[in-house]
This record gives C-alpha cells, sequence and structure tokens, in this order.
C-alpha cells in the first residue's frame, strides 16, 4: 500500500513573507498566536523581517518551526492523513510535533533554545559551511582529512542528495577543502550564509546545552513512523528520540539515506511542509518515481491536498 511522508525543512529555507498567507486561516492562525503567547511573535519577522533578523538563527530556528506548524495545522484541517515523517535539522522538531511526540508550545522552547544555543557556540573558533556540488561522499571524505591542519578541522554536516554535500568545520579547513574539491572535479563550492559551523564539533556546546533543555522535555512515542537525521533509521523509543536530538547538532544530516529508507518502506508521496521546495528538489533527485509536493504558496498547498484527496 502507498504511503505518504511529511518532511519538514530547516535553516535555509526561510525568507521574509513566509507563511503570511496562513494568517488567513483559522487552524494556522492559531499557532502563530500560541507563539505570541508564548513570547515569541513569529508575524513580524515572518511575515515583514526585516531580513537581516530573520537571517539570526535565534530568529530563523523557531520561525520556520512555527510556519511549518501553521502548515501542519490546516493540512490536518483539510484532512490530510500521513504515515511518516522526517525533518532536515531544525526540520526534525516541526517532523516531532507532527509524530505526536512534543506538542507545539513545548517544541517552540526548545527550539528558541537550540537557536540561541547554535547561534553562540562556536567554541571561539571562526566556523563556516560550504556546499560541494559533483563529488562522491568518499572522494570529499578523503579530501576534508587532507584540508584539516592542527585543530581545525573539516568534516560532512549534510548528506543531501546525490551531487550535493554540505560540509562544516573551522573556517580555514572549509576554505582549503573548497580548493582542493574545485581542483579534484568539483562541479560548484558554494559557500553558505550561515553564523557557524553548524553539525560540526565545534558546536558541542550547544551539544551539552541542548542535554540540559531537553533532559526534562516530556516525549511521547510517535504515532507516525520517525526517521530522525542521525541514524535515517525509523525509531519510535521517546528517549532514544531525545538522545537523537542532542547528538543531532555536531553529527550530519543523513537526508539521502533517510529519504532511501522511507521510500523502500513504501513512502510513495513526499510533502514539504513549510517555507520553500528545497527538499522537495532533494527528494526528486533521491526517489525520481515518487510524486513529491509542496506548500509554501496557498497554489501549492491546494495542489497538494486535492492530489492527497485523490489518492
Amino acid at each position: 500500500m502507498s504511503k505518504t511522508a511529511l518532511i519538514f525543512p530547516g535553516q535555509g529555507s526561510q525568507y521574509v513573507g513566509m507563511g503570511a498567507w496562513l494568517d488567513d486561516h483559522e487552524a494556522s492562525r492559531a499557532v502563530f498566536d500560541c507563539a505570541a503567547s508564548a513570547g515569541f511573535d513569529a508575524r513580524q519577522p515572518c511575515f515583514h523581517g526585516p531580513e537581516d533578523a530573520l537571517k539570526r538563527t535565534s530568529a530563523t530556528q523557531p520561525a520556520l518551526l512555527t510556519v511549518s506548524a501553521a502548515t501542519l495545522a490546516l493540512l490536518r484541517a483539510s484532512g490530510v492523513g500521513y504515515d511518516a515523517v522526517a525533518g532536515h535539522s531544525l526540520g526534525e522538531h516541526s517532523a516531532l510535533v507532527a509524530a505526536g511526540v512534543v506538542d507545539f508550545g513545548r517544541a517552540l522552547e526548545v527550539v528558541r533554545a537550540r537557536g540561541r544555543l547554535m547561534e553562540d557556540s562556536h567554541s571561539g573558533r571562526a566556523g563556516a559551511m560550504a556546499a560541494i556540488l559533483g563529488l562522491e561522499p568518499e572522494p570529499l571524505a578523503n579530501m576534508c582529512e587532507h584540508a584539516a591542519h592542527g585543530d581545525e578541522a573539516v568534516s560532512v554536516a549534510n548528506y543531501n542528495c546525490p551531487g550535493q554535500i554540505v560540509v562544516t568545520g573551522d573556517a580555514a579547513a572549509v576554505e582549503r577543502l573548497g580548493v582542493l574539491a574545485s581542483d579534484g572535479g568539483a562541479r560548484r563550492v558554494v559557500p553558505l550564509a550561515v553564523s557557524g559551523a553548524f553539525h560540526s564539533p565545534l558546536m558541542a556546546n550547544a551539544e551539552r546545552g541542548m542535554a540540559d533543555v531537553l533532559r526534562d522535555v516530556a516525549l511521547r512515542a510517535p504515532d507516525a513512523a520517525f526517521y530522525p537525521n542521525v541514524t535515517a533509521e525509523a525509531e519510535s523509543d521517546p528517549e532514544r528520540i531525545r538522545e537523537r536530538l542532542v547528538t543531532q547538532v555536531t553529527h550530519p544530516v543523513r537526508w539521502e539515506e533517510t529519504v532511501r529508507n522511507m521510500h523502500a518502506a513504501g513512502v510513495t508521496v513526499f510533502v514539504e511542509v513549510g517555507a520553500g521546495r528545497a527538499l522537495s528538489g532533494m527528494v526528486r533527485r533521491i526517489a525520481r518515481d515518487a510524486t513529491v509536493l509542496s506548500t509554501d504558496t496557498p497554489e501549492q498547498f491546494e495542489e497538494a491536498v486535492d492530489v492527497l484527496a485523490r489518492r
């Protein structure tokens, strides 16, 4: 039997104006109201910006969570059902809301803390990230080893899809890796506009902080198959989910493997829930025969609901 998965975007998908149309619908408006009552007025950064304010990790992360949760609420109100969930990096927290592991209000508290911790966690070292296009994982891993020098290291942050891998680490090591990758056949090396070396050992302070933040958060068993970034395998035990959320900030996002495993488990429809279409493009390169839907605009949302209603 064909299955449907909801997938949730992470940092980098944000843009000023995202989710503004959702405020016209009662179900999604209630999510923005909930965020405001908890002390985070998502409408301001999401709808109006300015862009520099929205790009701050401490604002980006709760803003994206809120837009994803508001879109999810409207999907549910429209009668959409689903069998599996996953999120890319930050999006993992949105996926946990969808799976019933934690409610939105509690997830917002955790993500606001996560954003602050990751914004501040650089261990006194300048970090950077870059997308490497057109190289396979094994030769890139060898290049990362050669780009390291003393305490300066670079490693893989995201295995996104075939031909797209993101690296992370000390700024100087990432720069050296970029040169090696270009000389070694990479189609492009794209420096990313981020505030730190996410998913690297430079986030060790954030990892310790997340352990403290999550220690007393009650997590329930998921009511849809949940695929964490760290293992890319379905996980149902709340305590192991807690561990994965902590270690995620210093470990790579295994997105390509996650999508392949979901597809192998019977998922044939992937619905990107929230801002942008970055994940949709990745899924199309990983599971070429899958149906991929987006929900970023009213038109995309209506098309997704219509397609799902006819299945």
